[in-house]
């Protein structure tokens, strides 16, 4: 990168051509996760507040909201240029928080309330992060995604790290719903960002995609799946991404319910939790995110997920403790931020611009949401059946080596797709 400093080129390895859209990318991630953050433990002592048995009543609340919420994405996406649809889906749901912190405030139905938040903050949080990784997707090439896509995931990190600073130093003397409005605030600020990268990502390759209306059927991402078996096989790599997630969350919601006691308590574990989540993966996409990327290849990226959550639950199945759990929570969301999250993002920079918004969509809001489901009540079926932690942990190693293997399949198609696509304009 010319005329800048060397340690700039080695935590963002853009060329001048590429440096402002990449810094912009990195604050709009930034304040988005900040924002989430900040409810994210509001959403998990919620879902506490409102009985651990409604948790798989709660994943499927989420899931039927996303199916009717999709068609009216894909709808949204068909007719709206994307400068004007990406900011509109934020403003949606800053509206949401503002209603949310006016039922909080005034105590109308509690645990009703509870309940709704939780549903909400899970479709907002995989809607607001696939939206964005679907514009990563749209303006970056696969050889450009490999070298920015750890830095601007670092701006994410960075903001996942700020969320739950404030809620922790905020909650007890704000009170938990006017952190709402905070969250609202940096929303709105990520939208600011939106219409500044625009404008600095309107390369000659990419001049007229903000305004030019995508099209299609708001229906069409079903299709677009269905006929594909490269986005086939992504679709069954997110479902098995939310079958270690949801196990594990379940695991971590029960045995915090059993043993962390007071709302204050449980909302300051889980913000932990994503504190140190975030401080290991910011280190690591600033500094090996990137490197990781170009030397091992997508196959490997991908893979290695898979491998923690063998490692993990092999564990559990020999020491199934709170303890364990939290490390493990830990782990393996450090490895999907850091490495496996930016090696699926690049899944998508080898496919057309419809299959970017509308399929992406589907694949990472509908089916991660379906699966949650689904996974759910398995783990609530489990339960019911008697069966221990470590029993359920043994069950799963089978299906994460699946995952393994399928990983390695889907990074290696990825690379020969992204081999045969044109460089892009400016390098």
């Amino acid at each position: 990168m010319i005329g800048a400093p060397s340690w700039i080129s080695r935590v963002m390895p853009a060329t001048p051509a590429e440096r402002s859209a990449a810094l912009w990318s990195f604050a709009y991630f930034f304040m988005l996760l900040a924002g989430y953050y900040v409810l994210r433990p509001l959403r998990d002592q919620m879902g506490i507040a409102g009985g651990v048995k409604a948790l798989p009543w709660m994943f499927t609340a989420t899931f039927v909201t996303l199916l009717v919420a999709q068609p009216l994405y894909g709808a949204l996406v068909a007719k709206v240029p994307r400068r004007r649809f990406i900011p509109i889906v934020y403003h949606f749901f800053v509206a949401n928080l503002v209603l949310f912190w006016l039922l909080l405030i005034f105590k109308v139905e509690p645990v009703l309330i509870a309940r709704m938040f939780f549903v909400w903050v899970s479709v907002f949080n995989l809607f607001a992060v696939t939206v964005f990784w679907s514009f990563m997707a749209d303006i970056f090439t696969s050889e450009q995604g490999k070298r920015l896509f750890g830095f601007i995931g670092a701006g994410g990190t960075a903001g996942a790290l700020l969320g739950p600073s404030i809620t922790i130093a905020l909650a007890v003397p704000l009170g938990p719903a006017n952190l709402l409005i905070v969250a609202a605030v940096l929303l709105e600020v990520a939208v600011l960002c939106v219409y500044r990268l625009e404008r600095v990502a309107a390369t000659p390759q990419h001049e007229t995609h903000g305004e030019q209306r995508i099209g299609g059927s708001a229906f069409a991402a079903l299709t677009e799946v269905l006929r594909s078996p490269y986005l086939l096989g992504i679709a069954a790599w997110v479902s098995l991404l939310s079958f270690g997630a949801t196990i594990l969350y379940f695991a971590q919601a029960n045995l915090v319910s059993a043993n962390v006691h007071g709302a204050g308590a449980q909302t300051r574990v889980f913000a932990s939790v994503d504190l140190a989540v975030s401080v290991l993966t910011l280190l690591t996409q600033v500094v090996a995110t990137g490197p990781l990327l170009k030397r091992f290849g997508t196959a490997i990226a991908a893979s290695a997920l898979p491998a923690v959550y063998a490692v993990g639950f092999a564990v559990l199945a020999l020491v199934p403790t709170l303890t364990v759990v939290l490390v493990f929570q830990v782990v393996q969301r450090w490895a999907n931020f850091a490495i496996a999250n930016p090696a699926r993002q690049l899944f998508f920079t080898v496919v057309d611009r419809e299959e970017k918004y509308k399929a992406k969509n589907l694949i990472d809001v509908v089916v991660y949401r379906g699966s949650d489901a689904l996974y759910g009540w398995m783990f609530d079926s489990m339960h019911a059946l008697g069966l221990k932690l470590g029993a359920v942990a043994v069950c799963a190693l089978p299906v994460v080596f699946a995952w393994l293997a399928l990983s390695a399949t889907l990074g290696r198609t990825q690379e020969r797709r992204a081999a045969l696509a044109p460089p892009a304009s400016g390098d």
